[in-house]
């Protein structure tokens, strides 16, 4: 399959799955006009920027078939396999175009990024779609999908709390006092996205499983300040390196696949040494939660088949359920030999969880099937909430017991799942992802023309934008959904650059929640273990 970004973005296009917004958008809008809108958005004029904002182009499973070249869901599991059993590895290219542009040292500046913003407890804007590269002396390249929120013009964080091959790199290389370089590659094709998602055993090369889907190689090329390669056809690329300060930075929250917010995280710093760019560049934020789900789903599929398989179980179907948001729940059909119930069972509860009375919290409806699939997802430990009851009285008529003579009751196991949330637990756990300005960004009122006035800009607004944010926060603290909000009557990239500053000034922190606050106050978040 030959086609990149954006002669996808223009196939999309071309079939309807892709509406232009030609007009001024205000970026804090972005995110709720993308969750609002059954196509892919691109913003040819987000406020303060000088680059387009493409979101929302695997909205559905529609769109992550025609992304595969797939006529069905099936199908991009099919890609998938080949891919892992028939890798082509990739090829280094010369002139990539993504080098039209090249920032480096002290002129980098994230906030020429129209990064925008997602939901209203976020931590502040976060680079949702980094394709991540990263060499180890031992185990080579890794390839994964990382987010970062941007702390200052030069700085983020990287979310890697989850034990994975990229943390494993990073801790490696913190323990050896030395940074951990790292490529990032935005604005890239679904296929390298899913092959970067799909969790590869450490040393395999996950560009070559992509290559494998296409089959094609992966071009990269090759970095300017640091010593690895990256996807030679992105939009842009981040030349960095994890910095060795260890998990100790608060990073957060964040709107999560669960469709939850996620807490708090205590991660590393990445400092940013350079911006390759395409003169054109587009920028592309991926949409949670569902452009996760759609892509991430498949290499689920593929890794419970492949379990199954060892097990000795021959599969009929899988369905990987979308109230398990594609991760956690799957249906299975097996043609089955004696016994082998069970074995497909312990086979795929080692690949997810497989989550029967059920009792939920008055917030779920339970006439709706994914909602209290949902619920059980998220709100459930097994070996806290799970009940299994067996020798009880059971139906006759129930087909999985064992044929009883006629007058005898027969008996089985019965199980209880209490999908509540538990006492104990912080209720923003449990906070749903809520979009800014949905009482007021109505995506209809756009596509009939509507603009949004552009804010206070420029350099001397940075400094009284500076002033004012330390006002609010001294007085209390505040999301930094909520501050951009407050302080509306400066533009977006102005707000930022403030927050930058005092970033850089160290007299900006986090509470626990995730909400901006002087640093030193009686708000501000602990590192774990010194509270």
């Amino acid at each position: 399959m030959d086609e990149n970004f954006r002669a996808f973005l223009d196939r999309l296009e071309r079939e309807g799955d892709l509406v232009n917004i030609d007009q001024p958008v205000d970026i804090r809008h972005v995110a709720t006009l993308v969750d609002q809108s059954d196509k892919a958005l691109r913003f040819n004029q987000p406020i303060g920027y000088d680059m387009p904002i493409v979101s929302g182009i695997i909205r559905t499973q529609q769109r992550a078939m025609k992304s595969m070249g797939a006529s069905t869901y099936a199908e991009i599991e099919q890609k998938l396999q080949r891919g892992i059993d028939q890798p082509i590895p990739p090829r280094y290219v010369e002139r990539p175009p993504v080098k039209e542009v090249i920032t480096t040292g002290s002129e980098v500046d994230l906030f020429r990024l129209p990064i925008p913003m997602s939901s209203i407890y976020d931590g502040g804007p976060m680079i949702t779609a980094g394709i991540v590269m990263a060499r180890d002396p031992e185990y080579g390249i890794n390839t994964g999908i990382y987010r970062f929120m941007v702390k200052e013009k030069a700085l983020t964080g990287i979310d890697i709390v989850t034990p994975n091959n990229m943390r494993l790199f990073a801790q490696r290389a913190y323990e050896q006092g030395r940074p951990c370089e790292i490529s990032i590659s935005i604005g890239n094709h679904p296929m390298e996205i899913m092959g970067a998602g799909y969790r590869a055993p450490i040393g395999v090369d996950e560009m070559g499983i992509a290559g494998g889907m296409r089959g094609m190689p992966v071009e990269l090329g090759h970095c300017e300040t640091i010593d690895l390669p990256f996807l030679a056809d992105s939009e842009i690329v981040l030349e960095a390196e994890i910095l060795p300060t260890g998990w100790t930075q608060p990073e957060g929250r964040f709107g999560e696949f669960t469709a939850l917010m996620g807490g708090l995280h205590w991660n590393p710093n990445v400092r940013i040494k350079a911006i390759l760019q395409r003169r054109d560049a587009q920028y592309y934020a991926l949409h949670m939660p569902w452009e996760n789900t759609w892509l991430a789903a498949p290499t689920r599929y593929q890794a419970i088949r492949r379990a199954l398989r060892t097990a000795g179980v021959q599969v009929k179907d899988i369905n990987v359920t979308l109230g398990g948001r594609a991760f956690w729940h799957a249906v299975i059909s097996i043609k089955k030999q004696a016994g082998e119930g069970k074995n497909a069972l312990l086979a795929a509860l080692s690949v997810m969880d497989l989550k029967h009375v059920v009792v939920v919290d008055d917030d779920i409806d339970v006439f709706n099937g994914e909602q209290v699939e949902w619920a059980i997802a998220t709100r459930v430990q097994g070996d806290r909430d799970v009940m299994i009851i067996p020798g009880a009285r059971a139906k006759p008529l129930d087909p999985s017991l064992p044929v009883m003579p006629p007058g005898v009751v027969p008996t089985g196991a019965k199980v209880g799942i209490d999908a509540t949330i538990s006492e104990g637990i912080p209720h923003e756990r449990y906070e749903r992802i809520s979009y800014a300005y949905a009482d007021r960004a109505k995506i209809a009122d756009y596509l009939q023309g509507k603009s949004d006035a552009a804010g206070l800009a420029g350099d001397a607004q940075v400094a009284e934008a500076e002033a004012a944010i330390v006002q609010q926060l001294t007085q209390a603290p505040m999301y930094y959904q909520k501050l951009a909000e407050t302080l509306g009557r400066f533009g977006f990239n102005v707000i930022a650059r403030a927050l930058g500053r005092l970033h850089e000034t160290q007299q900006l922190w986090q509470t626990d929640e995730g909400r901006l606050c002087m640093r030193g106050s009686k708000f501000d978040a602990k590192p774990p273990g010194k509270r």
